[in-house]
């Protein structure tokens, strides 16, 4: 018995299956490679879901990291400390806004932009008691908490888990009078993810964002930007709205925010906004602890000379370019994928299902050493940390050929 199987055997027996991992145990990992128990390498282009732009290891953030873990790692926020304030003042200025609230977990900071907007309904907008609701989109992926899947539009995070929370109007994705027909008095927010990355990586038509930022402006409704996946470099850009110049009332944060470190999460906003939120009203005994601030603190720094957005902007050019010329039927020369979508270093490859499913071509990856994932039906997603080379963006692209070649044989 191999200490792979060992290991996944093990795993499979003592914990919930609400995961199915593709069949490899990764041991270590530096920037864009991982290392798994038997010795084999593979790139990851997968990154976390976005929560390693930075890549494994990245020196600085361990570096600030272990310094902190020497000195103070938590206080809880009953108490100030020495990290909270710079963390806050340089994430607030990179968004180009007031306040920060810091939570741990994308689907907390979700959560918490969800109470932020009722609270500032009610209380400066004037909404009728009990009665706030907030426009999303179909095919949205937010987190999994109870409310947040009440509104999802998938049967595997919804069903099951009922009574559904009230107070959301569900409405098409890329349509913005969709979303000025949903608004009614009650309606305090509108929120979205730029792009929608478990939907499949799908970009919004052009023009889309910067319309639903003048639809709320008319109607007195905050714009909820979810940048969860999208933001800190992702697209090529610090957040994926700033390709439409667009700057939502509230940008959601999380996953790079971490560093791959840490779990940390942050919603930010200005005081007007942030403000309505009182001692007492919402809070975390982890949020914005000592080594959290530390690692986000970091991850700003890392951000603010436009590297990484450049390199996301530079590298998803090649990406792109090369993941379009396999675009085309098996027969007619080309290698079955039937459609690229994504920006910067992300991108959702549509795969004949003729040849397989999404799982199926992770799987023929795997082999060639590439770590991907699927999502619904026969797409997969490709996502490597903002590290990588130009060399391994060809190398991830050939071996996706030699895998739907493989498939096809």
């Amino acid at each position: 018995m191999s200490v792979t199987h060992d290991l996944i055997e093990r795993a499979e027996r003592h914990s919930a299956h609400n995961y199915h991992p593709l069949p490899v145990v990764v041991r270590e990992a530096r920037g864009a490679w991982v290392t798994d128990v038997e010795g084999r390498r593979y790139l990851d282009c997968l990154a976390g879901y976005s929560s390693l732009n930075f890549g494994h290891g990245n020196e600085e953030i361990l570096k600030a990291a272990e310094d902190q873990l020497r000195r103070l790692t938590l206080t809880s926020r009953a108490f100030f400390h020495d990290r909270f304030g710079e963390f806050c003042e340089g994430l607030a200025a990179l968004c180009g806004k007031d306040m920060v609230l810091p939570m741990n977990t994308g689907a907390e900071a979700v959560e918490t932009a969800i109470k932020v907007a009722r609270k500032w309904g009610y209380e400066v907008k004037g909404v009728r008691p009990d009665q706030a609701n907030i426009v999303v989109m179909e095919d949205n992926f937010h987190g999994r908490t109870t409310t947040i899947v009440s509104f999802s539009t998938d049967p595997d995070a919804r069903d099951g888990f009922g009574p559904a929370t009230p107070g959301f109007k569900i409405v098409k994705y890329g349509s913005a009078e969709a979303v000025r027909d949903a608004i009614d008095a009650d309606t305090v927010a509108v929120l979205l993810e730029p792009i929608q990355g478990e939907a499949g990586v799908l970009v919004p038509p052009p023009g889309y964002l910067r319309q639903v930022r003048d639809i709320c402006t008319e109607n007195d409704v905050l714009f909820i930007a979810d940048e969860i996946q999208s933001g800190l470099g992702r697209t090529g850009d610090t957040f994926a709205c700033d390709h439409e110049d667009v700057v939502p009332d509230m940008y959601v944060l999380g996953k790079a925010l971490g560093g791959g470190v840490v779990p940390v999460s942050a919603v930010v906003a200005d005081a007007d906004v942030l403000g309505v939120i009182k001692p007492g009203q919402h809070g975390s005994t982890f949020g914005g602890n000592p080594l959290a601030c530390a690692v986000g603190h970091s991850v700003v720094e890392l951000l603010r000379s436009g590297e990484y957005q450049a390199r996301a902007r530079e590298l998803g050019e090649i990406l792109h370019e090369r993941l379009r010329a396999l675009i085309g039927p098996v027969e007619r020369g080309g290698r079955g994928v039937v459609a690229v979508r994504g920006r910067g270093l992300w991108a959702g490859v549509d795969i004949d299902p003729t040849l397989g499913t999404g799982r199926q071509v992770c799987e023929a990856l795997l082999r060639h050493g590439v770590l991907a994932k699927d999502t619904h039906g026969s797409t997969i997603r490709l996502a490597p940390p903002l590290v990588v080379t130009a060399e391994d963006v060809h190398w991830a692209v050939d071996r996706l050929a030699e895998a739907l070649a493989e498939l096809a044989a």
